[in-house]
């Protein structure tokens, strides 16, 4: 009662109205411009009179913050009192302008007609303590996080709606991050990236046309392209639980002569784990030049990862969960992942005419490492050499430790352009062309019986190439101030070639090739000023991975995966108040899943299932309670099922496997209850 008291007390305490209007530098007004309290949930949008209006503020003083893709981000020190506050803003068109409406190309915005959440700096930064980014957004609605060590450093995992990392599209900076192979997303590879980021948006479900593979769960953009006016440097450490330790430095020339910038991080990570063993030792950097033009600009990021971690994805088993819940069932003292990664990024935009803008990048990562295992009783067939025989006996198998390597290549480009004819109409389009090539091999490092083979013997070899294309148009459309129109329609093309089982057993190199095409499309009404309704409907297709691929002959691969999404919701933004409601049914073709199948060559194999579906419903809430106190929280409500399929248990007994049919039930990993919420006291 005393609680709920102060909150009544604080919530009644002198309240404020903020309003004005926003120009550019010809007197135009700005339309969508972000006004925001800083340190507060408070803020509200410029309409298309660039008007703005701030009610039920507690006064005190506050810096207020407007920013705008395209132009510079302004901040104003002000204090309010009990009477109306008016002001009248100017913004300036940003020497990043370029880079900035780049952004866009891959971005949703209230428009739009779809599920989205951006992460600002600041966000980012009050909780970069140096665990890997899914930690930095487990706030956000319909996300779940792992970590294998139990830190959040090393190993750790994303899921959005329960969809696993092969199902979500990374980018950083419109550039594919997924693995071409596998499909997944390793931040162990990049420790303390966030500590570079500026900015981020998730988009759930389908999302937007972008680069890489499709997104059936959702969508993450990683933007790290900014200007940072004034030099600066700062050095940061953080410790923790379980010996964790963080050291960064982070130093930027700020912007000279008003054409050049540099910017540099240089991070060092450490943690023993929570799981037995389970240390993590990671390095990173990352450097970013950039020269401005007034119609163009250009940029160059290269940054790059090192790291060496203890195996801890066995996992615990269900009876030790009690008794021991830091078992690791590694024991051998070099059961590590070792991995080098370096990307190159090189941007160039230009503004032809005011009315245009093109971008172009060039990109290339280089990845090299191993993973070492201590395997008991592995067997002289496996690895290629004659059954010793010693006195007189045939040995089949000893303990061996091996090393599996990853020696790999990405590169390409990704482009698009952007052309606004009028305030209504926004055209982009854009597309990429990218290409993998991977070598994957294992050595023999030590064997129990050395007879027959040789240090460092080469037990498989095999080399992968991927290619992949795309092109996407998209048009946004405001039929009047209220009602706006999105379509996006894509065509994307993929191509691997691989070595894999042939008809007769025997290895052979094999090529399949996919042309997938992705419509999308979103309408968006506001009914006033703080409330708006959209809803959407997009396709989504995805080829199988690797894995499907090797593990099965040609004629028996699995069939690509389809995705139809439909989507609607409900927006709410007032000076201390914003509720998102979305609700989405997505419905599954061909969708690929572990069933316990084996195939004619004896391997566990992902097959298609004709039938299922995820629908929910997610709430997304911020409450501005007092100037110093907010409250934010999410709750996701949904069904995630299988309509039906068979699974296959192995019969030992018969050498066979018995099937069992299964109607309505739950797809793995796939809670129908995620939910998280946050209480922020500012001093």
């Amino acid at each position: 009662m005393i609680f709920m008291g102060m909150l009544l007390y604080l919530s009644m305490n002198a309240q404020c109205v903020l309003s004005g209007t926003i120009f550019d530098e010809t007197k135009k007004p700005l339309t969508g411009v972000s006004i925001h309290l800083q340190n507060t949930q408070m803020g509200t949008t410029s309409d298309a009179e660039g008007k703005f209006r701030l009610t039920k503020i507690p006064k005190g003083i506050y810096t207020i913050v407007f920013s705008m893709v395209g132009y510079e981000t302004q901040n104003h020190k002000i204090e309010l009192s009990n009477q109306i506050s008016d002001l009248t803003i100017q913004l300036k068109l940003s020497v990043n302008q370029l880079e900035e409406f780049t952004i866009e190309s891959t971005r949703a915005d209230e428009k739009t007609g779809i599920a989205f959440t951006n992460v600002d700096k600041s966000s980012i930064e009050k909780n970069n303590l140096g665990v890997d980014l899914p930690y930095l957004l487990d706030q956000t609605p319909s996300v779940v996080v792992t970590s294998d060590a139990g830190t959040g450093i090393g190993y750790t995992g994303i899921r959005i709606r329960g969809s696993d990392p092969t199902r979500i599209n990374m980018t950083i900076n419109g550039i594919p991050l997924n693995d071409a192979e596998s499909q997944g997303t390793y931040w162990v590879d990049l420790p303390d990236f966030a500590s570079s980021v500026d900015n981020i948006q998730i988009q759930r479900g389908v999302g937007t046309s972008t680069n890489g593979a499709g997104a059936f769960g959702g969508s993450v953009n990683l933007q790290t392209n900014t200007v940072n006016e004034k030099p600066y440097a700062s050095f940061g450490n953080s410790f923790g639980s379980f010996n964790t330790l963080r050291n960064n430095l982070k130093v930027g020339t700020g912007l000279i002569d008003g054409k050049f910038s540099f910017d540099a991080r240089l991070s060092s990570l450490k943690s023993d784990g929570y799981i037995d063993r389970a240390f993590s030792d990671l390095k990173s950097f990352y450097t970013s030049s950039a020269w401005f033009g007034k119609k163009s600009s250009v940029r160059l990021n290269i940054f790059s990862g090192k790291e060496r971690t203890y195996q801890a994805w066995g996992g615990v088993p269900y009876d030790s969960l009690e008794t021991n819940p830091t078992f690791n069932p590694y024991s051998y003292k070099n059961e590590t992942d070792n991995y080098w990664q370096t990307h190159y990024q090189l941007f160039y935009n230009q503004q032809f005419k005011e009315k245009w803008f093109a971008n172009i990048a060039l990109h290339y990562t280089r990845g090299y490492g191993y993973y070492e295992q201590y395997k008991t009783d592995k067997s002289f067939y496996e690895i290629g050499v004659p059954d010793p025989v010693i006195g007189g006996d045939t040995i089949l198998y000893a303990d061996m430790i091996q090393q599996k390597w990853l020696d790999n290549h990405f590169f390409g480009t990704v482009y698009s352009l952007r052309f606004q004819p009028n305030e209504k109409l926004n055209l982009v389009a854009g597309g990429g062309w990218n290409e993998y090539r991977g070598y994957h091999y294992g050595r023999i490092i030590w064997s129990e019986i050395s007879s027959g083979v040789e240090k460092d013997h080469e037990f498989y070899r095999d080399t992968a190439t991927k290619r992949d294309a795309n092109v996407y148009l998209r048009a946004n459309y405001d039929f009047n101030e209220k009602l706006s129109f999105y379509i996006d329609v894509q065509e994307r093309l993929v191509s691997y070639t691989f070595l894999g089982f042939g008809v007769l057993s025997n290895d052979s190199v094999q090529t399949v090739k996919y042309n997938f095409f992705n419509p999308k499309a979103g309408i968006s009404y506001s009914l006033s000023k703080q409330h708006a309704v959209y809803a959407s409907y997009g396709r989504g297709n995805k080829e199988p991975n690797r894995d499907d691929f090797v593990s099965s002959r040609p004629g028996t691969y699995p069939k690509p995966e389809q995705m139809d999404d439909i989507e609607a919701g409900y927006r709410f933004r007032s000076g201390k108040l914003n509720v998102g409601i979305n609700i989405y049914y997505m419905i599954y073709k061909n969708q690929l899943a572990l069933t316990g199948k084996i195939n004619d060559v004896g391997n566990y194999i992902r097959t298609n299932i004709d039938k299922s579906f995820r629908r929910g419903a997610e709430l997304d809430l911020k409450w501005q309670i007092h100037k110093r106190l907010s409250w934010a929280g999410n709750i996701t409500l949904s069904q995630n099922k299988v309509v039906q399929y068979k699974e296959f248990i192995d019969n030992w007994d018969t050498w066979s496997q018995d099937t069992i049919e299964y109607k309505n039930t739950e797809l793995a990993f796939s809670p129908s209850v995620i939910g998280g919420q946050e209480l922020t006291f500012n001093l």
